[in-house]
């Protein structure tokens, strides 16, 4: 198994399950079995569908998704972290994305205590509620990457805060300052070896050394579509599954979500589907692009 992505979807009589999907339609479909496809729109399926379409572009081996449903209380989450647990040995993961999951922190250390048991250990991506539980469970360094926006930065950041919500509001109003903010996480132990910082501007950090930034093309009508953090997140999923080391993944992952939103040219109303169609091309140009870069480098 190649890459594994886990996730909850917003449905409390979804099943746990385990395979893989394709995209089709705008909608994820199981390769196996008699589930209902799946909405894109946002969330875990959309993260998941951007890492479909981005390993479908390279020619790599697509994802598998490990889902559960979960209307936040936490039920189905705590079912997927025991079964992941205990499912881990043997599986030949090469990397796991994590994302929407309940943040329980017991759940949470079983699964990184058989995920350390492994050789060699899978590469570790977390974003949403799984990066907070990360963060919670006093075991961020333990993670390759954390894709946080500027507010959950600021969570980071906050060594007191147990969740985003209770993130000290000093902290909140800092969130023009970056590299305070992550200074401020790297002291406390509070973030993964790298950090891709989702916002106007987007920031690739290692260890606390600010490594590069993405800002082109400006989209503006991308800020308040809900889900793009999903597909930067997808996107980068779907770049280390084919073979892309962890500081250019994140850095062509940026690029190319901005182009897409170039090229489907939203407005504030378009929902994050609308943009997958225009992926496969975008990643393709933000390859070029990188490729160009090169060039320019070594001549």
């Amino acid at each position: 198994m190649a890459w594994m992505i886990c996730g909850t979807v917003p449905d409390a009589s979804f099943p746990l399950t385990e395979g893989r999907w394709r995209l089709d339609d705008g909608q994820l479909h199981p390769e196996n079995g008699d589930l209902p496809p799946l909405s894109v729109q946002r969330g875990t399926p959309a993260l998941l569908g951007t890492a479909v379409l981005a390993c479908e572009t390279l020619g790599a081996e697509p994802p598998t998704a490990l889902l559960v449903g979960d209307i936040g209380n936490g039920d189905g989450s705590r079912r997927l972290y025991g079964h992941l647990a205990a499912s881990l040995d043997g599986s030949g993961v090469r990397g796991i994305t994590f994302h929407y999951l309940f943040p329980d922190v017991d759940g949470h250390n079983r699964v990184l205590m058989a995920l350390e048991t492994l050789t060699p250990k899978p590469v570790l991506v977390a974003d949403a509620g799984f990066m907070y539980v990360a963060k919670m469970s006093g075991y961020a360094d333990a993670y390759d990457l954390f894709t946080p926006d500027a507010g959950e930065l600021a969570f980071l950041a906050d060594e007191k805060a147990p969740h985003p919500f209770y993130t000290r509001g000093f902290l909140l109003s800092a969130d023009g300052d970056v590299p305070d903010l992550v200074e401020r996480a790297y002291r406390h132990g509070n973030a993964a070896h790298f950090l891709l910082i989702k916002g106007k501007v987007d920031h690739l950090v290692h260890d606390g050394h600010f490594l590069g930034d993405v800002s082109e093309p400006q989209v503006p009508a991308l800020e308040p579509i809900g889900g793009t953090g999903d597909l930067v997140t997808g996107l980068v999923t779907g770049l280390l599954a084919g073979g892309m080391g962890m500081a250019q993944a994140c850095l062509t992952a940026a690029r190319a979500s901005r182009i897409a939103g170039l090229l489907a040219n939203p407005n504030p109303a378009t929902q994050i589907a609308k943009l997958l169609p225009f992926l496969p091309e975008a990643l393709r140009r933000a390859l070029k692009e990188d490729a160009s870069s090169m060039r320019d480098v070594e001549a």
